[in-house]
């Protein structure tokens, strides 16, 4: 009795947390900023979207150096999660319809926090062997000057990503397998110990065969995934109108929204959003920092993709499904998303989600641990403490799909909503270097120059690796 009770208050404790920060510090500071961020670089992510794509196809300038585009897969690896299949369904099932228009907004406006965080980890990144490692952490301690600080950030990050979103994704994989199976124990247990399993295979191997994977698996299983939604959301397009108005109608029902703002959909769209998407959490820095580039704006508009890809595409894709089968159902999690394409496609649909969710997962898992890497190397570089760290990484992993639904997301969204604030307050701070940037960028380009960054023309300060390095992208790049 006394266990329970404790499961319980800790739910209780973690729920009056997560409301606390959402509707009264986190989501005024997310649009705030992204709205910010979006005139003073002149909508950036819409305005330099071709050149973004079009940097896509720029490879490393190193044979093994990770690309442009594989540090945009790492980065997407981890925001493509199961967020985008079973966090919109919890969001549809607890915030209706409209929680998708703010869904939208957040990923719209968030692209130019994503710019300019990803700006940020390129301009202040480290050699790291043969590859290289950033993020907020590394740009608090060399740009603010405060290690100390930087110190924290990485912890909140470790908890998060280890301690809250990879549980969460191995919980979600179970959930999904549970329709095959009457003993859930052993289902739990069986699917946390294969991911543990496989996630090993691949940290085990570094950062350049995360890249590697990701950029293959990602691709595939997206594209798969956006055409089933595709396939189903073109059989039933006389129901698209009503879906849009649903949409839109509840998303201005602010008589509704002022009544229960705690579970609105505002709040459930804007928190599964920045879930989902991560736009200005300080978790795509990570991957952005490791991309071999001349100039930090390249993997700044590189980054922004990622959020599209995954809201945009990825999010909508899931909500269409969901709305084509309604919001009455009862159901929230995988078993919505499950009973929601088997009404369409039969029990193809369910056999197709429960390896799609497999694969998100993984993805996420892999994507999730190269952060955490890098923060972990930012507080101590040791080998063997990496080691363990590894280790209890891959043992969370397995514990996590044995977890409860409530604990688990409130936990995720806890340990989000601490760092998301930290980093969200630091490019506030250090904004102004990245429009530096933007603008060198754009002049070179003008000049008819591939952009190569010189950090101390700008009067950028602490950005040593670029003074070592700058000789080196003088040499043409193969594109």
């Amino acid at each position: 009795m006394k266990g329970s009770e404790c499961v319980i208050s800790i739910q209780e404790l973690l729920g009056l947390i997560n409301e606390f920060l959402y509707s009264n510090i986190l989501i005024a500071l997310l649009v705030a900023t992204g709205v910010y961020f979006t005139i003073r670089t002149k909508f950036v992510q819409f305005r330099m979207l071709p050149e973004g794509i079009r940097l896509l196809k720029e490879k490393s300038h190193h044979d093994d150096g990770v690309s442009s585009f594989q540090a945009l897969m790492i980065s997407t690896a981890s925001r493509v999660g199961t967020g985008n299949i079973a966090g919109v369904a919890t969001a549809l099932a607890a915030g209706g319809a409209g929680s998708i228009f703010w869904m939208w907004i957040i990923a719209l406006i968030g692209g130019a926090s994503a710019f300019i965080e990803s700006t940020l980890a390129q301009v202040y990144k480290e050699k790291d062997g043969d590859s290289f490692r950033g993020g907020p952490a590394y740009y608090i301690e060399k740009a603010i000057g405060k290690r100390w600080l930087g110190i924290i950030f990485s912890c909140l990050l470790i908890a998060c990503f280890i301690f809250g979103f990879n549980p969460l994704q191995a919980y979600n994989v179970s959930s999904a397998v549970e329709y095959y199976f009457s003993n859930n124990e052993l289902v739990a247990f069986v699917i946390g110990a294969v991911l543990a399993l496989a996630t090993a295979a691949v940290i085990f191997g570094g950062v350049h065969r995360i890249g590697i994977i990701s950029s293959k698996v990602v691709p595939v299983m997206a594209i798969l995934y956006i055409l089933l939604g595709l396939y189903i959301t073109f059989s039933n397009l006389n129901q698209l109108p009503e879906i849009f108005s649903d949409i839109f109608n509840q998303a201005f029902d602010f008589k509704a929204i002022a009544g229960g703002f705690a579970g609105s959909c505002v709040m459930h769209g804007i928190k599964r959003g920045l879930f989902s998407n991560e736009a200005g959490m300080g978790s795509a820095p990570n991957a952005g920092a490791t991309a071999d580039v001349s100039h930090p704006v390249k993997q700044g508009l590189v980054q922004t993709i990622s959020v599209f890809i995954d809201t945009m595409l990825i999010c909508s894709t899931t909500a269409f499904m969901l709305l084509n089968y309604g919001t009455e159902s009862g159901l929230t999690g995988m078993p919505y998303v499950q009973q929601a394409i088997f009404a369409e496609v039969g029990e193809f649909g369910i056999h197709f989600i429960t390896i799609s969710i497999f694969l998100f997962a993984f993805s996420s898992l892999i994507g999730n641990y190269c952060y955490a890497e890098s923060n972990f190397k930012f507080i101590i570089d040791n080998k063997k403490a990496l080691f363990i760290f590894r280790i209890i990484t891959v043992i969370i992993i397995f514990f996590g799909a044995q977890a409860s639904f409530n604990t688990i997301w409130d936990l995720a969204d806890v340990l989000m909503g601490f760092m998301a604030i930290m980093n969200i307050v630091v490019i506030l701070l250090l904004g102004k270097i990245a429009f530096k940037c933007l603008k060198d960028y754009s002049i070179q380009k003008k000049e008819g120059k591939d952009p190569i960054f010189h950090p101390d023309n700008l009067g950028i300060k602490n950005a040593e690796f670029w003074h070592d390095i700058e000789k080196e992208y003088e040499k043409p790049v193969e594109v």
